[in-house]
């Protein structure tokens, strides 16, 4: 056979099989595969698909489109609806190439008037796999593109304390849309119009949701695309939503790629509520307790990188401002990056060190002089292991009562497996700083916490602000504090507290009244009451104390000036926030009416009482009381070569100690 016969004869083969098909085509009727369809689903599922209507085929290469009518898909036995879908008018497009494959993949779906009923079980099974047991990941038809019709759609997870009704409708924005007010500019009209969902077409979908999630109460409604681009990898999904979650709201506009992934996130986003702690249950990453808040921000995703940048907002009456990033390419969540608070109100710290809604009582009532003083609320460390965390924070200004001379903070809040460190922290406080490190492991219980902190250059007429200017010029106070404790609240942690604290003032000056009344000097107290008051030298101020399971015991307690000098003694219990000091004066002046005694300090840190005993005379001298502070004394020399030397009246304290003591 010649080449030309054959091709002449492959022809008409190809032709007759073209016409083969045309007749196919022409003579199949759709609905012979309605039957099969629905019993190699009930077959491989278990459950029942009903086609009531005339099946319909469009035949397409790649894609084949099927329309059908009056169809349902039941739901297994153990969910609460007995069907997990039912619509009207359904049409499924069909890959081809995959079919051939023996895999099933709906390149999309079109639904109009449809009930879906979505159930998660808790022991994990899920209403929406298609294998019997509704475990297997992979037993889930794959969906480009859902558009959906007048739906409603429910969501039911029980161990989540989930249950959300939605309605999807379609709209066209366009004939919704108000018509252009008499004399607005052309301009206008089509900016209005630039606002309508992207996706080339003014029609897209409106979504009204309620219900409960984690227990919450929410609400959620807006706007999206023609289209729930459920698997599109590559084409940003116009979104504009207003949620809330229990008292948090929030307003997001921008696009999502891929709804199934969130592979990319572009959104403005308007965030408030009533503490940041509430925003655990949404985003999971523990977040500490504040007054309430508001942020506007731009948040990014970019593969496992969450973003929220340039935000500003406040947080109580403290504005606030920053970028935060989100990692989650780890064995958990790493947030990092800067807060910076233009104005930082003092009082928003309290919920954060447990001290929520002010001074607390104890259990024994509110009777006066029971009520405490620390910090009572417990910290919330069962969240910590959530997240890692590494955040700059700085205040610029601080707003604060007046007698708390705080001016602003610097410090990086380092969180690593369940411990808190702050290091470094400084604030500038009276004119100096306060700087340390604070670190809070919150894998023991109770909650391990240890406090290094150094006190410098404080300048004490700007530590007590309240008191009158003219009648006190106090130097300069210097400190050190070194504390370990254990609790779940600030005031758990000092009363079991180990360590030593020690305070020193050099120079300076004070009221002279003050100090001969504390000596009870009668005639200079007269003299002072008529001729007016006068400045007496401060020499030098020193407390050393020695702390044990939160008692904070003197190990040397001298106040010394021109005038007097006082020799303190006694205990401070943290634990029970009282006090017991005795205060003996040791007047430096001659003075023939004079009537010296001890002045005792008791009661609690609410309420301190003072008290003297007119019937004992104080000791005399410096002899006796100095010898059992040569060692303290000795001891606070560092701390005296730290802040203003050995020639200072501090040091030369020391010096007639032992000399005394000698």
């Amino acid at each position: 056979m010649t080449a030309g016969r054959v091709a002449r004869v492959a022809g008409w083969v190809l032709l007759g099989f073209v016409v083969l098909i045309a007749l196919f085509v022409l003579l199949f009727d759709p609905n012979w595969l309605r039957g099969p369809i629905m019993r190699q689903t009930t077959e491989k599922t278990g459950r029942e698909l009903v086609i009531d209507g005339d099946l319909d085929i469009d035949w397409g290469w790649p894609v084949t489109r099927l329309s059908a009518a009056g169809v349902s898909f039941a739901n297994p036995e153990w969910a609460e609806g007995e069907q997990m879908v039912t619509a009207e008018n359904i049409t499924v497009g069909v890959s081809l190439p995959q079919l051939l494959r023996r895999h099933v993949e709906l390149p999309e779906i079109d639904l109009d008037t449809v009930e879906v009923f979505l159930e998660q079980h808790p022991d994990g099974r899920r209403n929406w796999l298609l294998d019997r047991e509704q475990k297997d990941e992979g037993a889930r038809l794959e969906i480009g593109t859902l558009s959906l019709h007048d739906g409603h759609i429910r969501y039911f997870e029980p161990a989540q304390e989930t249950r959300i009704d939605a309605d999807v409708s379609t709209t066209d924005e366009a004939a919704e849309r108000p018509p252009v007010e008499r004399g607005k500019s052309d301009a206008a009209a089509a900016e209005g119009k630039a606002a309508a969902p992207q996706g080339g077409s003014d029609a897209g979908i409106r979504f009204d949701a309620k219900g409960r999630y984690k227990g919450m109460a929410m609400q959620a409604r807006g706007t999206g695309g023609p289209v729930l681009a459920l698997r599109d990898d590559a084409t940003p999904y116009p979104l504009d939503v207003e949620a809330s979650f229990g008292r948090t709201r929030v307003k997001a506009d921008g696009t999502i790629t891929s709804l199934l992934k969130f592979s990319a996130i572009d959104l403005d986003v308007d965030l408030r509520g009533a503490s940041l702690e509430r925003l655990f249950p949404l985003i999971g990453i523990a977040l500490p307790e504040t007054p309430e808040y508001r942020t506007e921000g731009h948040l990014v995703r970019d593969g496992k990188t969450w973003r929220y940048e340039e935000f500003s907002g406040s947080i109580g009456k403290s504005e606030v401002a920053g970028t935060l990033q989100v990692d989650t390419d780890g064995e958990r969540p790493y947030l990092h990056g800067a807060l910076t608070f233009k104005t930082l109100d003092f009082a928003d710290l309290g919920p954060v060190v447990g001290a929520k809604g002010g001074a607390k009582e104890d259990e024994a009532g509110p009777a006066k002089g029971r009520r405490k003083v620390l910090p009572q609320t417990p910290f919330r460390t069962d969240r910590w292991d959530t997240v890692d965390a590494d955040v700059t924070l700085k205040a610029g200004t601080i707003r604060r009562p007046e007698a708390l001379p705080i001016e602003n903070l610097d410090t990086r809040l380092q969180l690593r497996d369940s411990v808190v460190t702050l290091d470094p922290l400084k604030f500038g406080f009276a004119g100096g700083t306060l700087a340390g490190t604070i670190r809070l492991d919150g894998k023991s219980e109770p909650l391990n916490a240890r406090l290094e902190l150094g006190v410098r250059q404080l300048r004490l007429a700007e530590l007590f602000p309240t008191l009158d200017k003219s009648k006190s010029s106090i130097g300069e106070l210097n400190g050190e504090f070194d504390l370990k404790g254990k609790g779940d609240t600030v005031a758990a942690m000092l009363g079991s507290a180990d360590g030593k604290a020690a305070l020193m003032v050099a120079d300076g000056k004070i009221s002279r009244f003050l100090m001969e009344a504390i000596g009870l000097h009668l005639l200079e107290m007269l003299r002072l009451k008529v001729a007016g008051d006068e400045l007496a030298e401060i020499r030098c101020v020193i407390g050393d104390f020695g702390i044990k399971d939160g008692v904070m015991e003197t190990n040397a307690l001298v106040f010394d000036t021109s005038v007097t000098r006082i020799n303190g003694s006694g205990t401070i219990d943290l634990g029970k926030e009282t006090l017991d000091l005795t205060l003996v004066p040791d007047t430096k002046i001659t003075t023939a009416v004079a009537l010296p005694s001890p002045i005792y300090i008791r009661g609690t840190f609410a309420n301190p009482e003072p008290s003297i005993d007119t019937g004992r005379v104080a000791a005399r001298g410096l002899g006796a009381v100095a010898l059992g502070f040569i060692n303290p004394l000795l001891a606070l020399i560092p701390l005296i070569e730290t802040g203003p030397g050995m020639d200072s009246q501090c040091g030369k304290l020391i010096q007639e100690a032992k000399a005394a003591g000698k």
